[in-house]
């Protein structure tokens, strides 16, 4: 990733954690993966501040895309389950499997879900 798109991304990420809201912060988001298609944690972000603003079929293809990319992050797979479930689509179970097997091998990421 390039310097100034690590940049963007971490300026964004402070924001949020600073109290901006996710409209504020999901064009940020759009710009980081325009720019940087193949960054899992982007379009993971982007999936979350997308269910936020109440856009899951938007979510869900985010959500896809950052599976895609990292089909080990437990936090792409939750987003996506959760995406599903405001689509009413199928599937949900599989990826919960996948977050659960995770945590059992790594459960010191739960904290950071």
């Amino acid at each position: 990733m390039e310097s100034s798109q690590e940049s963007l991304f971490e300026q964004a990420m402070a924001r949020y954690q600073a109290g901006a809201s996710a409209a504020e912060i999901l064009p940020d988001f759009l710009k980081i993966t325009e720019a940087e298609p193949r960054q899992s944690a982007g379009w993971t972000c982007l999936a979350w501040l997308q269910l936020l603003c109440d856009q899951p079929e938007q979510a869900l293809r985010s959500a896809r895309f950052a599976v895609k990319l990292n089909p080990q992050d437990p936090q792409a797979r939750i987003n996506l389950s959760l995406a599903l479930l405001d689509t009413e689509s199928k599937g949900v179970r599989d990826h919960i499997q996948v977050v659960q097997q995770v945590l059992t091998m790594a459960p010191q990421i739960a904290d950071d879900l």
